[in-house]
């Protein structure tokens, strides 16, 4: 079922009832071509809105439904702003102010003083435009004709933003065990996060999960055996005559559990850690980049942010057929020929990326001091993406995000049995990094090829987060600048 955005039309009673009716019928048409240009949520139209009493009633209705993630509102006529102020003070929802008209062009040769009254959004947006601004409203201006692809591309990807946000303020995360042992930048402040975000955060026991496995029921490790040989190439020691393949039955078997458990729970995302990990027999790989194949967040060693941020991007990305992905910057190449960054994990990197058929192998894994695991093997499609990593800064939660270009690797690496992603940061390895450090953003991120930088914006600004980027247009001395000014801004202006 689609999310559902409302789309309000501002007028008022001055026109006369049959002007009104030329709104409401030109309204619905709008409508009908933002619909037709391909938006990934339904647009419910609201009768058009006339004093301040109506307004404020449908802000308010918005808020109570679940199924609205955000409004879309555009000021056909001239809507006097008073009338907004007690209605756009009690939204909660996300906010797109649409300035557009019906007509893309002026019909020179007939216009007339009735057309002028009926058609003045460039009149009634900008009134709309300051009553917002002199609310601090918080809100997305998107000015062009519906026609425009351009103009509906903006508009899906401020949806997908809400659905994202939406998502994550409904978040149920399990962390089975803690964060790895004395690492700063996976520890946060859960009671901020939930206050920030709504994710609700909680630690389980991994042994709680284990008793989960144990009891999975054969006919289910039956049929994910199944899936695994259709999906995946199996090494040949996993197949049903393979030495190993009583070690691919319990990756199985892992998965089956550890779904069970966050079915049960309505967990929508989680964490492990190698160093926590009870009386499983094999760190989890496999499962988990299932279930994040699936649309679950994750984060490794305890995670929970990286996770929380994983689970809110795969809901943005839902539908575009591209992939998104925990990922880990590991390693670099710094040449011959242009620089790079290869990114991977131990296990755990989402198929949903990956440039061909993923192979499922079994290896040995130096810690965690388990059995070998199960994983799939593959390298992440080339294409434009972004990585995006979550740092709590102790006063506010940043988020860092850096355009990339992910490549093929220069060279096959039969020697590496993880799934990997090679990509080109902009506007150059040395400046990526000499920033990324600068922001003190994560070593563990999301690499995502189905969302881009402008919805990412929208998202930062719905869930009221601090959002670095760097891009093509980066240099390490603006940046630095831009870290600074936000530290000031941040400290005048908090939450």
């Amino acid at each position: 079922m689609k999310p559902q955005i409302w789309f309000l039309t501002g007028s008022q009673h001055l026109y006369g009832p049959e002007t009104l009716d030329q709104v409401a019928a030109q309204s619905g048409q709008i409508q009908q071509t933002l619909t037709a240009g391909g938006l990934s949520a339904e647009l419910i139209g609201k009768p058009v809105l006339t004093d301040s009493a109506a307004i404020r009633d449908v802000m308010l209705a918005a808020n109570a439904d679940p199924a609205c993630i955000g409004v879309v509102a555009w000021m056909h006529t001239f809507s006097p702003a008073k009338m907004w102020i007690t209605g756009l003070d009690a939204l909660r929802k996300p906010l797109l102010h649409l300035h557009t008209q019906l007509n893309a062009s002026l019909p020179w040769a007939s216009i007339d003083m009735d057309f002028m009254n009926l058609n003045q959004a460039a009149h009634g947006d900008r009134e709309f435009g300051y009553i917002q601004s002199r609310l601090g409203v918080a809100r997305k201006t998107v000015a062009g004709h519906t026609s425009d692809p351009e103009v509906v591309r903006r508009i899906d990807g401020w949806i997908r933003a809400a659905t994202g946000a939406q998502h994550l303020r409904t978040l149920k995360l399990a962390r089975f065990g803690d964060n790895m042992r004395d690492v700063a930048v996976t520890e946060g402040d859960k009671v901020e996060a939930e206050l920030r975000f709504g994710v609700s955060v909680n630690t389980y026991g991994v042994n709680d999960l284990v008793a989960v496995v144990d009891a999975a029921d054969d006919a289910a490790v039956d049929a994910l055996v199944g899936e695994y040989a259709d999906a995946y190439e199996l090494a040949p020691e996993l197949r049903k005559d393979g030495a190993r393949h009583d070690a691919l039955r319990y990756a199985a078997r892992i998965e089956a559990g550890l779904r069970q458990f966050l079915t049960e729970g309505g967990f929508g995302a989680f964490t492990t850690n190698f160093e926590d990990l009870g009386g499983l027999r094999q760190l989890p790989g496999l499962a988990v980049q299932r279930l994040m194949a699936d649309g679950y967040g994750f984060g490794g060693e305890g995670d929970w942010k990286t996770s929380a941020l994983l689970a809110a991007v795969k809901a943005m990305g839902t539908g575009t057929g591209r992939g998104t992905s925990f990922m880990e910057d590991y390693t670099y190449h710094f040449g011959p020929g242009e620089p790079k960054i290869l990114g991977a994990h131990m296990l755990e990197v989402c198929p949903s990326i990956a440039a061909a058929r993923p192979s499922c192998e079994i290896h040995p894994l130096g810690i965690g001091n388990r059995e070998d695991p199960v994983r799939l093997v593959f390298d992440a499609g080339a294409g434009p993406a972004v990585v995006i990593g979550m740092a709590d800064m102790g006063d506010r939660f940043r988020l860092v995000a850096n355009t990339v270009e992910v490549t093929p690797p220069d060279e096959p690496l039969p020697n590496l049995p993880v799934a990997r992603a090679v990509w080109k940061p902009a506007p150059s390895l040395s400046t990526s990094a000499e920033s990324w450090l600068t922001a003190g953003g994560p070593h563990h991120t999301v690499l995502t090829q189905a969302v881009g930088v402008e919805p990412l914006r929208d998202f930062a600004q719905m869930v009221q987060t601090e959002l670095l980027v760097i891009d093509e247009n980066t240099t390490t001395h603006d940046f630095a600048d831009r870290v600074r000014w936000n530290q000031a801004y941040y400290r005048q202006f908090p939450r």
